[in-house]
C-alpha cells in the first residue's frame, strides 16, 4: 500500500489553506510552535542531535544561535540521526540499490528517495505518512493553477495526461513520487507516465508524441531542448503547461517555452530535503512556504544575510520531518529573501533562487544534425553508472569533451577508466557520432561564490 494519511492530509489542507489567507503574525506563531516541537523531538529522540543541541532549550534558544550541519555530518552518522532505530543506512542504500521498488513503502510505513551527489555525496532521505501529508497539503492547496476554471472544475488534473520527464531508474524524489501518485489513484495510473531522459532524444519524442500529454513536469532544460524539437517540428502535440523545477528557471528561457510551446509555465523549488520548498504565483513570484520550512540566506561564513542581497548559501529547517530531523542543514542553494509583499496579495515571502546552472551540450549526432545532451542525464551517467560525484565535465568542440577529476594516482586511472566507457556508451544511445574524452586528474574543481560547482560546461 502507499504511504498515506487521508486524515491528516485532509485537516493539514485546511491549515495549508487558513494559513495563506492569516495575519504574518499568525504564520509565523505557527512556525515557531513547529520549530519548538521539532528541536524538542531530535533532542529527545536523535542521538546525533541531542550532542549536536547540547545546551538548547525548546521554544527559548532562538534559532540562529543553533550550529549549522552539513549533510557530510549527517550522512556519516546516519544511524544515530534519525529518530526510529528501525532505519539503518546499509539496509536503505540496499533497498534504494532496487529499481523495482521505486515508489514502494519500506518498512510498510516510509517512502524512500535518494539526492544527486551535489554536495559530493548523494543523500537518503526518508518520508513518513505524516511528513507527506504536509508536502501533499502544499502541492494540493497551493501551486498555482493557470487555468482556474478548468482547475474549479477539475481540482485533482484527474482529465489531464501528465507526463514527468526526467530520471525515471533511481529513487529520486520526483521518480518516487509519481510512482507513488500511480499507487494512490490507479484509475488515474493511464494517464500519468514518465519518460526516461536517458534515451535518445529521437526516441524520447517519438514516445512523448505517442502519449500526447497535456501537462509535462520536468527541468528548465529538457523542456528547453523539447522547445527546439517543437520549432524543427517533430513535437506532434501541444501541451497546455509545462511544470518546471530542479534547476535555475531564467527569464529568457520561460519566454521562450511560453512561444514556442504556446502554453502556461509554472514553476516551483523543491528539494530532497523539503519537496515544496516555494510556489509560483499567477504574478510569476515564487512563494516559499514559511509556515513548514525556515530559510536561512546565509554568506560564506555563515552570517544571515540582508533582504533583498544574494546569499552565498541557505540554512534550510523541515519542520515537517520528525524521523530524520533537519535543523540549520547547509542546503548550498543561492537565495535571495524580500521582505516586500507580493502584488498577489499572498502573506507568504517571496524569493528568488539560483540553484543548478549545469548547461546543455549540443555535439554532432550520426545523421550530422546537433544532438542535444541533457545535463541532468550526464550528470546521471557519471554518478549512478560510473560512480563519480565530484568532477568538471566541460565541452571542446562537437566531438570531444573535457573531463576533470580530484582523484589521482590508481583510483582516478580507474575512475577516469569508467567515465569514458559510461560517456560513450550514453553517447551511442543519444545517436551521437565517436566521441573523445580527454581526461585530466588531480584538479581542483572550479566553484562560484554559492560553493556550488558548474560541474557541466558548454564551449
Amino acid at each position: 500500500m502507499p504511504v498515506f494519511d487521508p486524515f491528516r492530509f485532509s485537516s493539514l489542507s485546511v491549515d495549508v489553506l487558513a494559513s495563506g489567507r492569516s495575519s504574518v503574525q499568525a504564520l509565523m506563531d505557527r512556525q515557531q510552535s513547529r520549530l519548538s516541537m521539532l528541536v524538542a523531538a531530535a533532542q529527545q529522540e536523535s542521538l546525533f542531535y541531542r550532542e549536536h543541541l547540547s545546551g538548547c532549550v525548546p521554544g527559548m534558544t532562538p534559532l540562529y544561535e543553533l550550529p549549522s550541519v552539513s549533510r557530510q555530518a549527517l550522512m556519516a552518522r546516519f544511524d544515530d540521526w534519525v529518530t526510529d532505530p528501525q532505519l539503518k543506512l546499509s539496509e536503505l542504500r540496499a533497498f534504494i540499490a532496487d529499481p523495482a521498488r521505486i515508489g514502494q513503502a519500506y518498512l510498510g510505513e516510509y517512502l524512500v528517495w535518494e539526492s544527486s551527489g551535489t554536495h559530493h555525496e548523494p543523500g537518503v532521505f526518508v518520508q513518513n505518512a505524516q511528513t507527506l501529508a504536509v508536502y501533499d497539503a502544499l502541492e494540493v492547496v497551493r501551486r498555482s493553477a493557470p487555468r482556474p476554471l478548468q482547475r474549479w472544475l477539475d481540482p485533482l488534473a484527474l482529465t489531464e495526461r501528465i507526463a514527468f520527464v526526467g530520471v525515471t531508474s533511481g529513487h529520486f524524489a520526483s521518480a518516487v513520487s509519481m510512482q507513488r501518485a500511480c499507487a494512490l489513484n490507479p484509475w488515474q495510473a493511464p494517464l500519468l507516465r514518465s519518460f526516461s531522459i536517458l534515451q535518445s532524444n529521437r526516441l524520447l519524442v517519438d514516445a512523448l508524441n505517442a502519449f500526447a500529454p497535456t501537462v509535462i513536469a520536468t527541468y528548465p532544460t529538457v523542456a528547453a531542448m523539447l522547445a527546439d524539437e517543437a520549432e524543427r517540428g517533430a513535437l506532434q502535440f501541444a501541451p497546455k503547461e509545462v511544470w518546471t523545477g530542479g534547476e535555475t528557471l531564467s527569464t529568457t528561457v520561460r519566454q521562450r517555452l511560453e512561444r514556442v510551446l504556446g502554453c502556461a509555465v509554472r514553476n516551483s523549488y523543491g528539494a530532497s530535503e523539503f519537496m515544496s520548498i516555494a510556489w509560483e504565483c499567477d504574478h510569476g513570484q515564487l512563494h516559499a512556504n514559511v509556515d513548514w520550512v525556515i530559510l536561512e540566506p546565509v554568506d560564506e561564513r555563515g552570517r544571515p544575510m540582508p533582504a533583498g542581497e544574494p546569499s552565498c548559501s541557505t540554512l534550510l529547517t523541515n519542520l515537517a520531518n520528525h524521523v530524520q530531523p533537519l535543523i540549520r542543514y547547509d542546503l548550498g542553494d543561492q537565495l535571495t529573501m524580500h521582505l516586500d509583499r507580493c502584488a498577489c496579495g499572498c502573506v507568504l515571502p517571496v524569493i528568488e533562487v539560483l540553484g543548478r546552472r549545469d548547461d546543455a551540450l549540443v555535439m554532432t549526432g550520426r545523421t550530422g544534425r546537433p544532438v542535444t545532451l541533457l545535463p541532468l542525464a550526464l550528470s546521471t551517467v557519471l554518478e549512478d553508472e560510473a560512480g563519480v560525484f565530484d568532477f568538471h565535465l566541460r565541452q571542446l568542440d562537437d566531438h570531444t569533451l573535457e573531463l576533470r577529476l580530484p582523484l589521482q594516482g590508481a583510483d582516478g586511472e580507474q575512475a577516469l577508466a569508467r567515465c569514458r566507457l559510461e560517456l560513450n556508451k550514453f553517447a551511442l544511445a543519444q545517436e551521437l557520432q565517436p566521441i573523445r574524452v580527454i581526461g585530466e586528474l588531480g584538479q581542483v574543481m572550479p566553484r562560484g561564490r554559492s560553493g556550488k560547482a558548474q560541474r557541466i560546461e558548454a564551449k
